[in-house]
């Protein structure tokens, strides 16, 4: 037991950016799965295709209104995310790292909650909008477009770089994923033109980069202060570091609000009772205050440190 806890602790990236559900639930079932294909040989990447597998066929369960097809719906999307968390623990714990499971890796949430917000969109499309006589027709679509598009992506984006921003502050930069447009750019450009998969990789990844660099103007300027005086995250003064992180650790919470959970539960919570359009609606209106709220304190934290800085 004592051995399996200590596997545990080291699959996590990190206890402080690590949801509550992830670190008593998910995390340990998929460490359960991790070494039952580990040791049946099983890649990494072959776990994640699975995992995109799963989420398809959740989103097509989705589709219908009935009880049963929207049961097995949720579990399939379980399961995806078990394999999801299966494959990044596997890939932790045997250092079986490759460009191919990155892509995967980026690729799989997005086709899952594409497919499930396809689903959602063909299963209302005809049915009537609640107190009226009018069937949402393209107008669910457009609610699908506008949760999805301008609330959904940005959000799990920023949230993704605000947990990177703070495993560099908390473990350097061989605790954290933390990259920047111009590095990734230049990876991009110097890869050979016959390596198809890796360039439309790091040009997509670049331009991710490139899409949080600009929503976080204040930070760039911090950060940029920053090499330029310390040059890294190790040889900056301790308290420095300690007033980042305690002006970053609550925010962690939101950067969890804002990924996989509680999107699940409120699309499970939702399809069950066959009202999936109040998904649309959270999305929209309770999960972009949340951003807006996260997105804004750190900007200022940010903004206080600089200045304390100069």
């Amino acid at each position: 037991m004592s051995k399996y806890k200590e596997l545990l602790e080291a699959s996590f990236k990190s206890s402080e950016t690590e949801e509550w559900l992830d670190i008593h639930f998910t995390r340990p079932i998929g460490l359960v799965f991790a070494l039952f294909w580990n040791r049946l040989g099983v890649h990494p990447n072959a776990i994640t295709i699975l995992s995109i597998f799963l989420g398809i066929g959740s989103g097509m369960m989705f589709r219908y209104t009935d009880f049963t097809h929207n049961l097995l719906g949720v579990f399939l999307l379980m399961f995806a995310n078990f394999c999801d968390s299966t494959d990044g623990q596997m890939a932790r714990l045997t250092g079986r790292k490759t460009l191919v499971g990155r892509v995967l890796d980026g690729f799989s949430g997005d086709v899952w909650f594409f497919c499930i917000y396809v689903g959602i969109g063909l299963r209302l499309q005809f049915q009537y909008i609640p107190g009226t006589d009018i069937h949402w027709g393209v107008w669910i679509w457009v609610l699908a477009a506008i949760a999805g598009l301008v609330c959904h992506s940005p959000q799990s984006s920023l949230s993704d770089y605000y947990r990177q921003i703070h495993l560099y502050f908390l473990k350097g930069k061989a605790g954290s994923e933390l990259d920047n447009y111009k590095q990734q750019r230049t990876i991009y450009e110097c890869t050979p033109k016959r390596n198809i998969i890796a360039r439309a990789f790091y040009y997509n990844y670049s331009n991710y980069c490139k899409s949080q660099e600009r929503r976080t103007p204040q930070f760039q300027v911090f950060f940029a202060s920053l090499k330029a005086k310390y040059h890294n995250s190790e040889t900056m003064p301790a308290e420095l570091r300690e007033r980042f992180l305690n002006g970053s650790r609550p925010l962690m919470k939101y950067t969890n609000y804002l990924t996989f959970n509680i999107r699940a539960i409120c699309i499970y919570v939702t399809c069950l009772l066959n009202c999936p359009w109040v998904y649309f609606l959270i999305e929209i209106l309770v999960l972009s205050c949340l951003y807006i709220y996260m997105h804004s304190s750190h900007e200022k934290l940010c903004v206080t440190l600089n200045n304390e800085m100069k």
